[in-house]
């Protein structure tokens, strides 16, 4: 097992360089990818990163050649044969085959476009535009170098045996949370914290731990890097970018009433059982659901993401009732800030209506709240989203109006199409 304390403390940049791998990412990333390579291959995107935890100067914390460093980096990487190989050949969800030779020829000689920097004031502005299947790419990796690069920063100042010992104190917190879950009957979660980690050999660290701790009830890990090295299963489904992007594309109020739902028929052409999961909450779940058509209702499960966990559960079990489905039989999947209190409450409240999962991310691998001085490595909000799709802005609504983005005239337009009314904010904690 690594020693993590001492390779901080030893750092080395070629061996520890932030992401090793064009599959240190999430699964879902990968699955996406090939569905916009096969049906948007010329639409044009922009992601930008924004630090929704503007109280955390990024530009401040760290310095820009080290950022570029990291980034030009990722830009050198492409798939090694075996990663191809357990790509190409591996079982994911029950199939062979997953991706498609015409995407593996293309992902195998991919090289990430390149990327703009530059420092407004505290925060950094990171964009990077092309051809969506290429840019949608960086997401993952560029987040993990943010994340890590602030860890990095609070960890420098710090001895040998104060790293032993702030390590020792997580590993123990990490610990006595599975301690909690293993209470938990019929229990199933799996690992989604790769894009806010603390760092790669954390993340690492938290899945073996998870493996041991909680045998069959931990399910894998969204990591795809850390699934092949494991031997774990790959867990991963479809993300708000999406519709997003699909949306943006729309000409006219109409088509983007259709939006949301085109994005899952060509979903629904290329998977099917366990990756048949509905993300509804893009312009308000309550609406999604109303307007869905009928075919939607025999998915295989629902992923709640934004909003009150449990209100959003009950929604979905209202309408598979009232589509004529039976609950009991779909899948639920809780994904947004949790925490072990707050898995334990909703695998409590809904044990028995529904199957129900679990997607543990920022507060399984970046759990180090209180653990030194001025809290410098609490977890904070960080993401990278689309941010326009062929010159046009994309915009998400969601079910917490904290996580909303895009222009104003824009979010009011959608609210109006989607009929969005008053929605109840909720604190962003990761």
């Amino acid at each position: 097992m690594v020693d993590i304390a001492t390779r901080v403390y030893n750092h080395k940049w070629k061996i520890d360089p932030i992401v090793r791998s064009l599959i240190d990412t999430d699964f879902y990333k990968l699955l996406m990818c090939q569905s916009v390579f096969r049906n948007k291959p010329d639409t044009q995107v922009t992601f930008s990163l924004i630090n929704r935890s503007t109280h955390i100067p990024l530009a401040n914390l760290i310095d820009e050649g080290e950022l570029r460093e990291q980034l030009d980096h990722i830009r050198s990487l492409s798939l090694s044969r075996g990663e191809s190989t357990w790509l190409r050949g591996n079982t994911f969800y029950g199939k062979r085959q997953m991706f498609r030779p015409d995407f593996m020829e293309w992902f195998e000689g991919m090289r990430l476009p390149p990327y703009h920097l530059e420092r407004k004031g505290d925060q950094y502005e990171l964009t990077f535009e092309g051809k969506w299947h290429e840019v949608m790419l960086w997401e993952i990796p560029a987040l993990a170098v943010l994340m890590e690069l602030r860890s990095r920063a609070a960890l420098d100042p710090m001895g040998k045996f104060e790293l032993q010992v702030l390590y020792a104190r997580a590993m123990t917190r990490v610990w006595e949370k599975i301690e909690t879950l293993r209470e938990v009957a019929n229990l199933s979660i799996a690992d989604f914290g790769t894009r806010r980690r603390h760092s790669y050999l954390w993340q690492d660290w938290c899945v073996q731990a998870m493996h041991e701790g909680l045998g069959n009830a931990f399910t894998g890990t969204s990591n795809c890097r850390i699934a092949m090295m494991r031997e774990l299963e790959a867990i991963g489904t479809n993300a708000h970018e999406l519709p997003m992007v699909y949306a943006a594309l729309a000409d006219d109020d109409a088509e983007l009433a259709r939006a949301p739902y085109d994005v899952l028929s060509d979903w629904h052409d290329e998977h099917e059982g366990n990756l048949r999961i509905i993300l509804p909450d893009t312009y308000g779940t309550k609406g999604f659901l109303d307007h869905a058509p009928d075919w939607l209702a025999g998915w295989t499960g629902i992923r709640v993401d934004s909003g009150d966990p449990a209100t959003a559960a009950q929604t979905a079990i209202d309408w598979w009732r009232a589509r004529g489905e039976d609950p009991t039989t779909k899948r639920v999947i809780f994904s947004d800030g949790l925490d072990v209190d707050k898995i334990k409450e909703l695998h409590a409240q809904f044990a028995g209506k529904a199957k129900i999962s679990f997607g543990w991310g920022t507060l399984l691998t970046n759990d180090f709240r209180g653990l030194v001085p001025n809290d410098a490595l609490a977890p904070f909000s960080l993401v990278c989203k689309a941010v326009s799709a062929n010159g046009r802005p994309t915009v998400k609504l969601s079910d917490n109006p904290n996580k909303a983005m895009g222009p104003a005239d824009e979010i009011a337009r959608y609210k109006r199409v989607f009929g969005v009314g008053e929605q109840a904010a909720q604190q962003v904690i990761v």
